[in-house]
């Protein structure tokens, strides 16, 4: 009777162990995103986020990095997840957007990866994942990490005239990429925590590249502005770069749409961020290829090697659709952003035999400056190199699909 009670006892012990074996796999296991299946009639945000959460596994490759790294891309395209499921809610996307910050976000508030010396402006918009984590959790290192980066933006250098350079390594430059890195944290954060008192200084922002970088004779925007003029892509008179760079002018109108969302409408530089999305959605009306995409290089349509661009295409388009519903834009936009829509889903989209989407003629990269050298020639632009569904077009493309409900 002893024997068989003590045989009971180990089997048990035995048994136990092995469940709570099983058990401590099951939770520490990665999910699983094979198991993804994309609907046929999904909506085109529904299918780009699972594409994405199905061929990376964890939010930090998306990009197709090896290790996790603070960056403006995961920033953008899991901001754009987050409003996603805010509209169709789904507790994958919420697990997939925490993932990233809670892989680079340690217990004390630290960011793995960024490096507030480098005054980098680029590495700010992640930031903007974190502010409903905090909401939600009251977690204080997403406030510590919150405060951090609201801590480069007080020390980042400036021009004489008060605009942000991109980088400490660029100085005297803004780039219009840099309105949509800074601008929209910079505002959430002031109306969050400091009652408003620094959207003058957000407002500034826009009013030093409109100011400086706009050509008087078309409304476009150039990708740079040297206020030292000393880069030998400057030009001497104006500062500018040489060429209109599609997704550099698509950053341009995303950062004031976004950051308009924290304008009271009676604030006194309400209006004047409005006017200027009015201006430049005007000036690429004029630019919108008959298949309703625009190229490359903005002005130079139908010009040898210029290409229809999906990342440009795909920020002008959810600009246009956001002013028009928020009522920054007439009603007309909403008509060009659908005709955008459609050029992007019909000329630029394939669809695979698993559901899953490809947005394909997106350029990876272009800049000015640096070594290898960059000089903004139409030549550099043109040849720089193109990625399917790179990050910089996938989540501007959900944004969009969001804004049109397609």
């Amino acid at each position: 009777m002893k024997k068989n009670n003590k045989q009971r006892s180990l089997l048990s012990l035995v048994l136990m162990c092995l469940m709570a074996f099983t058990n401590c796999k099951m939770i520490s296991q990665e999910p699983v995103k094979s198991d993804i299946v994309i609907s046929k009639n999904a909506k085109w945000s529904e299918k780009m986020a699972l594409t994405l959460m199905k061929r990376h596994e964890r939010s930090y490759m998306i990009d197709d990095s090896k290790n996790p790294k603070w960056d403006y891309v995961h920033g953008l395209v899991l901001h754009a997840i987050e409003e996603l499921n805010k509209v169709q809610p789904d507790p994958r996307y919420a697990a997939y957007v925490r993932d990233y910050v809670d892989t680079l976000v340690d217990k004390d508030g630290n960011i793995k990866t960024y490096e507030l010396e480098k005054y980098n402006i680029d590495m700010v918009v992640a930031g903007r994942l974190l502010f409903d984590l905090y909401e939600t959790t009251k977690d204080n290192r997403y406030l510590v990490a919150l405060q951090t980066l609201k801590k480069q933006l007080e020390g980042q250098p400036r021009t004489n005239s008060g605009g942000f350079w991109h980088k400490k390594i660029y100085p005297n430059q803004m780039w219009l990429d840099g309105l949509y890195m800074g601008e929209p944290f910079y505002a959430q954060y002031t109306v969050t925590f400091e009652n408003g008192k620094n959207l003058d200084d957000v407002a500034k922002q826009f009013e030093q590249i409109q100011l400086h970088a706009t050509d008087p004779k078309t409304g476009l925007l150039y990708h740079g502005w040297d206020e030292s003029k000393a880069m030998p892509w400057a030009d001497k008179v104006t500062g500018n770069s040489p060429n209109f760079w599609s997704r550099a002018l698509g950053w341009y109108a995303m950062a004031l749409v976004d950051a308009l969302d924290y304008f009271p409408k009676d604030h006194p530089k309400q209006k004047e961020l409005v006017g200027y999305l009015n201006t430049v959605a005007a000036a690429l009306a004029k630019y919108q290829d008959k298949s309703g995409l625009w190229y490359q290089v903005t002005d130079k349509m139908g010009k040898e090697g210029n290409y229809l661009e999906a990342s440009g295409s795909s920020m002008f388009t959810y600009a246009f659709a956001k002013g028009a519903n928020k009522g920054y834009l007439p009603s007309k936009y909403k008509k060009l952003a659908n005709k955008a829509f459609d050029g992007l889903t019909k000329q630029l989209i394939k669809v695979d035999a698993d559901g899953t989407i490809t947005l394909t003629q997106a350029c990876q990269v272009a800049g000015l400056g640096g070594d290898p050298y960059r000089d903004g020639s139409y030549e550099y632009y043109v040849n720089e190199r193109k990625k399917d569904n790179d990050p910089k077009a996938t989540g501007p493309f959900i944004l969009a699909a969001l804004e049109l409900n397609r």
